[in-house]
């Protein structure tokens, strides 16, 4: 329609028009508008839905909102977005743009630590005590609490040796390798059967080669997110700044 691609506010559209401006079917408009996804369509005497060029945009920038950052998540903004200023707009979609910024920073930094753990077994020699470190010494280096190295432990993803007599634990090489995948990959976002599986994939010939590549489609569907993310933008600043031009309820 001419007056939707124009920008033009003013073109009222029917349910259907709707639909199939945006990609989504009839009853998909109904039920985003009754999530608050979309503004309430206004009603004509027959109980006729009336929506406009906004509507279309508030869909699209879902659409893109659902991709970056999960659809409850964007259900959610774009209901508060005719609730909250302008600037907490901007400062919501900053926190996503943020989140999938600190995402593809951990899974750099798993990448970063396998290739470090294949040039450890490549040069390494018999083990000494030095190498090894206590509970307090590695979760410092690795910025974790102690409790949580306890919490891998009990889920069999960084097994320590133990010093029986004071059933204090010490890290060998190994669980240290381990665990600065674990922790590399917990920051990335992985649940614990997905650190579990690669983990396990590191005692494998293959099994460093599969890792990276898990960590690489990782990136890849980061870059998917963000590529959504910035689709979403255009749309996302049409429906900001229409409501935040919308006459305010007139004071009792």
């Amino acid at each position: 329609m001419d007056g939707f691609e124009s920008g033009a506010r003013g073109v009222r559209l029917r349910t259907v028009d709707v639909a199939g401006q945006s990609g989504y079917s009839v009853q998909q408009v109904r039920d985003l508008e009754r999530l608050g996804v979309i503004p309430a369509a206004a009603r004509a005497d027959n109980g006729y839905r009336s929506y406009t060029a906004v509507h279309v945009r508030a869909l699209s920038a879902y659409r893109g909102l659902a991709g970056a950052m999960g659809p409850a998540d964007a259900r959610r903004l774009l209901a508060e977005l005719r609730t909250v200023t302008l600037t907490e707009v901007a400062s919501a979609v900053n926190e996503v743009h943020v989140r999938l910024a600190r995402e593809r920073h951990e899974a750099l930094r798993a990448l970063r630590a396998l290739e470090a753990i294949r040039a450890d077994k490549e040069i390494a020699g018999p083990e000494e005590e030095r190498d090894t470190m206590t509970i307090t010494e590695l979760s410092t280096a690795l910025g974790v609490r102690p409790s949580t190295l306890r919490f891998w432990e009990q889920e069999g993803l960084v097994t320590p040796d133990r010093v029986t007599s004071l059933r204090a634990r010490r890290y060998g090489l190994a669980a240290i390798r381990a665990a600065r995948i674990v922790a590399a990959l917990r920051g990335a976002g992985y649940g614990i059967p997905a650190v579990r599986e690669a983990v396990d994939c590191l005692h494998r010939p293959d099994g460093p080669a599969e890792t990276r590549r898990v960590l690489l489609r990782r990136l890849d569907r980061i870059a998917l997110r963000t590529v959504a993310l910035l689709r979403a933008g255009a749309d996302l600043a049409e429906v900001a700044t229409s409501a935040a031009a919308s006459p305010a309820a007139p004071d009792a």
